[in-house]
Formats: C-alpha cells, structure tokens, sequence
C-alpha cells in the first residue's frame, strides 16, 4: 500500500459538475473521518453531512472563503467538542482523511477552515454553527468541507521546501 501518490494527488478542488456523490461514497468519506487517530481515544468530534442545497448556500456565505461550497453537492462540517483537550488536532486529522478518502475516490474536495485560533468563536464560526443547528457551548467548528465530482484537473504535485528541512537539529541540511 503506498500512500505518497494519493497525499501527491490531493489537491483543492473549487469547481463541481452538478453530478451528486454517491451515498456509498458519503459513508466511505464519513467512514475515514472515524478513522482518524484521536488523542487518548477521545474522539472529541462530530460530523454534519449536508446536501440541502438551502443548507449550502447559508454555509457558503458564512466565512469570506466559502463560496464554492453553494456548487459542492456534499459538505461535511467538522466539528469538535466544546472544552475539549485536543478537540482541533483530533478535527484536523478527521478532515485530513476527508479529504485524502475523497481523492481516492475520485472525487474533489476543498478544506475551508472555519475556526480562528482563539478561545472565542469568530463571527463566522457563529454563522456556520447556528446554520448547522448547535452553539458554541456544545460545539465548535473547525471546517467545512466541500465534496463534488471535480470540475477541474489539478495535477499531482510535491510541495517540497528544502529550507524547511534539517537533519538532526534545526539548520543542518546534510546528513
């Protein structure tokens, strides 16, 4: 099994055709989710499946990046408890898998990152909640996530950076 081609073929896809995603490829993407690794087990979060195109539209206008999502047949938002320890980490790690599903699958995916590093919920994450039907006192929401089958090709690709890589302390670049 080799990975790297798949994490190389994840890309961000903004663009959909108007061809619905399979509800056995819904449960495949909600599967990986689940999948995700999770500090001490805790499995801090929570999974809105959205295909309501109403839906959709209110949670594009929610955060300034999220306008594609009205186009996105499928939208899952991450959310992670409220007061939870390790709620982003284990979040990030489920919309990672999301993501890389929806690319083994054939489909596109874009990750909209709704929470903004604080203790507070910004006012799009407020947004994003009230249309998803919780509050801040149950839930936060670290992302959305739109899923559709691609409009658009985007080719694989490394993101390699040198300069950001060392070998047994900061700055050393050879072995």
């Amino acid at each position: 099994m080799d990975g790297l081609p798949l994490m190389l073929a994840r890309r961000s896809i903004r663009r959909y055709t108007v061809a619905d995603v399979s509800l056995d490829d819904e449960q495949r993407l909600i599967d990986a989710a689940f999948a995700a690794p999770s500090a001490d087990n805790a499995r801090p979060w929570h999974f809105v499946v959205v295909r309501d195109a109403a839906l959709r539209v209110e949670l594009s206008q929610a955060h300034r990046y999220a306008a594609m999502l009205k186009r996105a047949p499928l939208v899952i938002g991450v959310l992670g408890q409220a007061g939870a320890q390790y709620w982003v980490e284990d979040c990030a790690a489920a919309t990672e898998n999301i993501l890389l599903e929806a690319t083994a699958l054939g489909l596109g995916s874009v990750w909209v990152g709704i929470w903004e590093n604080g203790p507070q919920a910004c006012a799009a994450e407020m947004r994003c909640l009230d249309v998803l039907g919780t509050t801040t006192d149950k839930w936060r929401c670290l992302a959305l996530v739109g899923i559709g089958h691609p409009a658009e090709r985007k080719q694989p690709r490394t993101q390699r950076q040198v300069s950001k890589l060392s070998y047994e302390r900061v700055g050393r670049r050879r072995r």
